[in-house]
């Protein structure tokens, strides 16, 4: 005899079906959330690195930009930031400034701005975040440095400069202050056709020669004037001179004593320049990152102006007294004749 079956048993049995599968289904459904939670995790953590190396290869390859991928590429870049100079290049305009900014940046310590900022001296109402947001990103223990000539003429600057940091070291390349005047007055012809000849504009009055020291090229010259500014902010142990014309003959010999002045291991030595007899001026040999080597612009080593020998020796005794006011103040002598 068949047995029968309850209309209720039956509901009784469908309904614990029904609470096993919606069981089952929450079940796979919290794993499938966790799986795919802890995904999403792990790719969010490499999100940025992968960002971040994407957006270097689309930049140019400049020199602060490849030592920013570097960083990036090895994973430093996280602990790395844009601080304040340790370190300044402030003068002099047509010493060698562009020079020994290139041949620094070879050093991995240093991270160097490779444009003129000019904050202290024309932009400094912009304030030092601003100047902070120009500087390149560094990682702890590198030193990070700038250069603006003008900054070493510029009256204002030295107590500026203190104001931000009474510990920075500054670095000044002098020159023959006779050669550095032809130097600057051959760019300005350079860039402004038309201008009065140099032997003019060396003299207030030609039949007196009374020489017109406050015309730029030859107020630049006075390194003992701008000096004296400097000393009332800083210490001559935190002012490191280079010599203009060693740098161009002996640029492994200026570097070395830049980077002890640094606190920097000497890196960058002979085996990185060649003289190139062309421009009469040093290059580097293949810099890292380059099939050929590198030297500075066309401007560089340009061929100066034809002036007077009678203009020249006038100037030879105006500035005697004051080179050697210089040498006494710097400590150093430069034998410019």
């Amino acid at each position: 005899m068949a047995s029968a079956h309850s209309p209720a048993l039956d509901l009784r049995r469908l309904a614990q079906k029904v609470v096993v599968m919606l069981s089952l289904g929450v079940a796979c459904a919290c794993l499938l959330y966790f799986v795919a939670g802890r995904y999403e995790a792990a790719v969010g953590e490499k999100a940025p690195v992968l960002l971040l190396k994407t957006a270097v290869q689309e930049r140019n390859s400049t020199a602060e930009q490849r030592a920013e991928a570097e960083m990036i590429s090895s994973g430093r870049e996280w602990t790395a930031s844009r601080r304040l100079p340790h370190a300044l290049i402030v003068g002099v305009k047509k010493g060698g400034t562009r020079a020994l900014l290139e041949f620094l940046r070879l050093h991995p310590d240093i991270r160097a701005l490779g444009s003129e900022p000019h904050f202290f001296d024309r932009h400094y109402g912009r304030g030092l975040n601003w100047y902070r947001s120009m500087m390149p990103k560094a990682l702890d223990g590198q030193i990070v440095m700038e250069k603006t000539p003008r900054y070493f003429v510029t009256p204002e600057t030295p107590a500026r400069i203190h104001a931000m940091s009474r510990d920075v070291k500054l670095i000044v390349v002098v020159r023959d202050p006779i050669t550095r005047a032809i130097s600057d007055y051959t760019q300005i012809v350079s860039k402004t056709p038309g201008v009065p000849s140099f032997e003019s504009l060396t003299f207030k009055n030609q039949t007196t020669g009374q020489i017109d020291f406050l015309w730029s090229p030859l107020y630049i010259g006075l390194y003992a004037r701008h000096l004296e500014r400097w000393l009332a902010y800083f210490p001559l142990s935190q002012i490191h001179f280079v010599h203009g014309e060693r740098l161009i003959s002996d640029p492994a010999g200026e570097l070395g004593r830049v980077q002890d002045f640094l606190g920097l291991q000497r890196i960058i030595t002979d085996k990185h320049f060649y003289f190139n007899k062309t421009k009469g001026f040093p290059c580097l040999k293949k810099p890292e990152g380059s099939s050929k080597p590198h030297c500075l612009g066309k401007t560089k080593g340009r061929t100066h102006v034809r002036v007077h020998p009678e203009v020249i020796q006038k100037l030879r005794e105006f500035y005697h007294p004051h080179n050697l006011k210089f040498y006494q103040m710097a400590g150093m002598d430069f034998g410019w004749q």
